[in-house]
């Protein structure tokens, strides 16, 4: 199963990334990292990310209790709910206070620590997991071969949850993929599912096929791609991919992250399994059909163009639709004031 942040135990993070200012000058060629240092930097960046309360970082000004009206701006479809006046926050009239955060292709479960500590500061619950092969799983992601095994930490929580219990989804670029995966299997437990500049896809679909307009065709791609991955060798069909740091740095994620935040990234972002994308899903009204879905566009992101954003909703109408101006395709690195305000939108909807 995915690791829950709340189930990691503590580690001592004296000495870890942030005392690393603390240091004296250093050349040029001191400031190059060894493999083994690099290595060391990254187990030290996942258990920072996980131990999110240990942070003293503030994120976008002071972070206030008080609730108001999203900042972000929504186009409503016409069957899609109001946007009301967001009324103060009452834990009570929740439906649920569990919030299942799910990353994308190649993050893991610290990439949501902004949001975990915005959502816990007024009493709901959130929970991140790592699908298999991502974050601190040990899983070899070459070795996943469908999406059923790649988003098993996700469906075996939900099979975990009590029957009268449900929680709302959020699933990130790829993500969306294994949360449509898990509204085919458990849509009683899922109250809301929120595609957050997702893969937001329809039956018979290939969450590469959201991507395929900017990256050319799936067949184009697997023979010229620069990023692929060969883990069964080179006389084997590709088993992943993976962005190198050049390219992670370079803003097709990040253009409007801050530096640290990308730092985290490129230390900690591992090989995407390519089968789990490639694979066509099946969903029926009987299951998906049956969860109310949201999606969150990004306005400023090169990873999934607002075009292609736009494109999806259009194709596969969700019940409200939210915008979010100047985000970058992580909006938890980005904006995480305005998404979290969304989220906490989002949960108080009956």
């Amino acid at each position: 199963m995915g690791s829950a942040f709340g189930c990691m135990p503590k580690e001592d993070l004296s000495g870890g990334v942030g005392s690393r200012s603390k240091r004296g000058p250093k050349s040029r060629s001191q400031r190059k990292m060894a493999a083994s240092e690099e290595e060391l930097l990254h187990r030290q960046a996942l258990a920072m990310a996980i131990q999110q309360h240990q942070l003293s970082q503030r994120f976008e000004g002071s972070m206030s209790r008080r609730i108001g009206s999203t900042s972000s701006r929504r186009r409503d479809l016409p069957d899609s709910i109001t946007n009301g006046k967001q009324q103060q926050l009452v834990l009570e009239d929740l439906e649920t206070r569990k919030i299942i955060l799910v990353h994308g292709e190649g993050f893991g479960a610290w990439c949501w620590y902004k949001i975990i500590s915005l959502l816990e500061e007024v009493g709901l619950n959130p929970v991140a997991l790592d699908l298999r092969g991502s974050g601190i799983d040990n899983t070899d992601p070459n070795g996943i071969t469908t999406l059923a095994d790649y988003s098993k930490p996700l469906t075996d929580y939900l099979h975990n949850l009590l029957d009268d219990e449900k929680v709302i989804l959020v699933g990130h670029s790829c993500g969306g993929a294994s949360i449509s995966y898990a509204m085919e299997c458990y849509p009683k437990k899922i109250s809301k599912a929120v595609f957050l500049t997702a893969t937001m896809v329809l039956d018979g679909q290939k969450p590469f096929d959201v991507f395929s307009e900017e990256l050319a065709s799936a067949d184009v791609f697997l023979k010229e791609s620069q990023f692929l991955v060969y883990g069964n060798g080179s006389d084997n069909p590709p088993t992943g991919l993976m962005f190198d740091k050049q390219h992670i740095r370079s803003g097709l994620y990040f253009n409007q992250s801050p530096p640290k935040d990308i730092s985290l990234a490129t230390v900690s972002m591992r090989t995407i399994p390519l089968e789990p994308i490639m694979e066509k899903l099946s969903l029926t009204p009987e299951n998906y059909g049956m969860v109310r879905r949201f999606f969150i566009q990004t306005l400023d992101d090169r990873m999934l163009s607002p075009d292609v954003q736009e494109k999806l909703v259009r194709e596969n109408p969700p019940h409200g639709i939210y915008k979010i101006k100047g985000s970058d395709h992580c909006p938890f690195f980005s904006k995480p004031q305005s998404l979290y305000k969304i989220l906490l939108e989002i949960a108080q909807l009956p």
